[in-house]
């Protein structure tokens, strides 16, 4: 395994030490390695996604009707 030497600000610093303290991860490079494989899982999938949208097509409806859903959806809750 490589070893790789990261530079954090006191307030991140922190932050790790205190998600490790919390006992969800062994050491300060578990919690790193963790959120590396969560950021490259949620690439891929938003990846996925646009490829999706991409080659789905032209949508038949209006721009003001997908609004105009976005935003009761929103309002219901």
């Amino acid at each position: 395994m490589a070893t790789m030497n990261v530079s954090l600000p006191d307030l991140l610093r922190e932050w790790v030490d205190t998600q490790v303290e919390g006992g969800a991860y062994a050491n300060a490079s578990d919690y790193i390695r963790d959120l590396i494989r969560h950021d490259k899982e949620r690439r891929v999938a938003l990846r996925a996604a646009i490829d999706e949208g991409l080659d789905s097509g032209r949508s038949p409806r209006r721009a003001e009707d997908v609004m105009a859903e976005a935003k009761a959806s929103l309002a219901d809750g």
